[in-house]
């Protein structure tokens, strides 16, 4: 049995995206008893990620699980399975995990893992896949796209040894024909670190070559400072000159001494740049590099004294906007934006400053002064994904105060679907995100807005007295709502020091049935009913065209759309758009608060 891993918790990765937790329970059901099975899902769609956890009674179970299962194809795909590893230092040590490439496109996950498991207990074995439509067709007569090896992998080994072993043993061996490289994985960061200090090179790029440069001439330019391997001139699909090339010589001091001496020689009215030739993951690296650096100089070198103006006049310039902010210091730039068709101004523009003081005077008398017919807006400007970032958590804050009202005990119902009821029961739900400083404030007599009221089965109300109508205390505030020794907790049954046992926020609730309201509704049809029952019949409509788009949260979202006044309810049920948009943006309040 695997030493390191005693649970009984597998990963199972590349499944489909049909596969259900059902689908997964018939493939594991006979190996030995579950606990339970996870599909890992996206949190917006909630479609599948391609991977679930499977947790057995028993870690036996589970090895069986793993040995028998691996790779059986499920959905027409076959699924791979591994101990689940909770530690993630284990995966990033890098200990015992190998890379070959080269292998035969043949070569899929289950082959790479006989083949290796001869050498020790494997934890991890893949086999990197790419998609492509191939000229094969279905049966509909369709292109296919079929999932094919990039021509490397993965094999990580419980034990060094076992990966040393395996490097020993198969590197440049033939594997379906074809000379496999095999060697310890390296990361990434490391391999880029490498390529980025590596100081022995024989190959050299050319670019900036006139396009009438041919491959003989190129060859004797450079064939005086050493014997040269290959060379070759870039060219396109009419076999003419792309401007560039390469030489590649027999040894590093050959190719050093043609690069000092050619660097920045003219041939035929050009400057050759001559440098030393990079794969590409290493040319990425380096510009991301310089990139980033650039960045951070740009930003250390405005922050403070570059200043954004808008509400511009149509006829400032540049210079008009450098003279209007010049009496308050030294201007190293000023600049308006103008549209790239017809170059007319976009109204607004940037100055900036030699020093912070000098733009902050500026924003302090500047800002909403009126120049010409318009009042100014100055401010520091800031890079487009900060601005971006700022105005979403405005948005969200402002959702978020018009959702805060559903948070307090007492909240109103939420809708969800009972077999064998002729309706949408009464459900108790708290978000768990609500924060108690985000209650509102109680209105005089105890009311919140558009409150609704479950019916209590005879209880005793909080410290107000005895529970009236719906669990109401006798001053007209929900029952416990904010009474003393109440404490809230999130993710926690919440209850305090009373001296009456009361349920603060009841296990879901059968209410009775509300009174239907036949054909559409309007306010007169639902006018002659309780504001509780107004609500309970707005929400059976709402339940099922909420459910349509969003079935897991469609209780959350209808006791959230609850809150809002009669009339904008009726709009939504008689509006798809409407009330697609007021989903969305309560959906949107949710994942934020979840992710917090």
């Amino acid at each position: 049995m695997n030493t390191l891993y005693q649970s009984a918790s597998l990963y199972v990765g590349d499944l489909h995206e049909d596969v259900t937790e059902a689908v997964l329970y018939e493939v594991f059901r006979e190996v030995g008893p579950i606990v339970s099975i996870r599909i890992c899902r996206d949190a917006v769609t909630k479609k599948s990620l391609g991977y679930a956890y499977v947790n057995f009674q028993n870690s036996q179970d589970a090895e069986r699980a793993l040995d028998a299962l691996n790779y059986t194809v499920v959905r027409n795909r076959p699924i791979r399975i591994m101990w689940c590893q909770r530690d993630p230092s284990v995966r990033k040590s890098g200990i015992g995990n190998i890379f070959i490439k080269n292998l035969d496109k043949s070569i899929d996950n289950k082959a790479l893992y006989d083949t290796f498991s001869a050498f020790g207990n494997i934890l991890s074995c893949k086999v990197s896949t790419k998609t492509e439509k191939v000229t094969v067709t279905n049966e509909k007569g369709e292109l296919e796209v079929k999932t094919v090896s990039k021509g490397y992998g993965f094999v990580h080994f419980e034990t060094q040894e076992a990966a040393e072993q395996a490097i020993a043993k198969v590197h440049n061996m033939l594997l379906n024909g074809k000379k496999v490289y095999v060697s310890h994985f390296v990361k990434r960061h490391d391999r880029l670190k490498a390529l980025n200090t590596e100081t022995r090179f024989t190959n050299i790029f050319i670019k900036n070559l006139d396009k009438s440069v041919t491959l003989e001439e190129l060859e004797k330019m450079f064939s005086e400072f050493g014997k040269i391997q290959h060379a070759e001139v870039a060219k396109d699909e009419k076999d003419q000159s792309k401007g560039f090339g390469f030489v590649n010589y027999e040894n590093h001091e050959d190719a050093k001494k043609a690069l000092d001496a050619m660097n920045g020689k003219e041939i035929k009215g050009k400057k050759l740049v001559v440098a030393r030739h990079q794969k590409k993951l290493e040319r990425q690296s380096l510009l991301k590099e310089q990139y980033e650096k650039r960045k951070i100089e740009k930003m250390t070198k405005y922050q403070g004294v570059n200043l954004y103006v808008k509400n511009l006049d149509e006829t400032f310039d540049d210079e008009k906007l450098k003279a209007e902010f010049s009496k308050f210091g030294t201007i190293t730039s000023a600049k308006m934006m103008k549209d790239d068709k017809d170059g007319t101004s976009k109204g607004f523009g940037f100055v900036c400053f030699s020093t912070p003081e000098e733009a902050t005077k500026a924003i302090t008398e500047m800002n909403n002064k009126m120049v010409g017919q318009k009042p100014l807006y100055v401010a520091l400007a800031q890079k487009k994904e900060i601005r971006r970032a700022q105005l979403e958590a405005q948005h969200a804050q402002r959702l978020r105060m018009q959702m805060a009202p559903m948070g307090y005990p007492g909240a109103p119902v939420f809708y969800a679907p009972q077999p064998g009821r002729g309706g949408y029961p009464v459900q108790m739900v708290r978000p768990r995100w609500q924060h108690p400083q985000q209650l509102p404030q109680q209105r005089p007599g105890g009311a919140y807005p558009g409150q609704v009221y479950p019916p209590q089965q005879g209880g005793r109300g909080g410290r107000g007295g005895r529970g009236g109508r719906g669990g109401q205390s006798q001053r007209g505030g929900p029952a416990n709502a904010g009474g003393r020794g109440f404490k809230y907790s999130q993710n926690a049954r919440n209850t305090g020091k009373q001296e009456q046992p009361a349920v603060v926020t009841p296990a879901p609730v059968v209410a009775e049935q509300p009174v239907p309201v036949e054909g559409s509704l309007s306010l007169s049809s639902l006018a002659d009913l309780a504001p509780e029952e107004q609500k309970n019949v707005l929400g059976n409509r709402l339940f099922p065209l909420v459910a349509e788009t969003q079935p897991e949260l469609a209780a959350k979202i209808t006791g959230m759309l609850l809150e809002m006044e009669i009339g904008d309810l009726l709009h939504l049920i008689e509006s798809p758009e409407a009330l697609s948009t007021k989903v969305n943006e309560a959906v949107a309040v949710l994942q934020q608060h979840e992710s917090e």
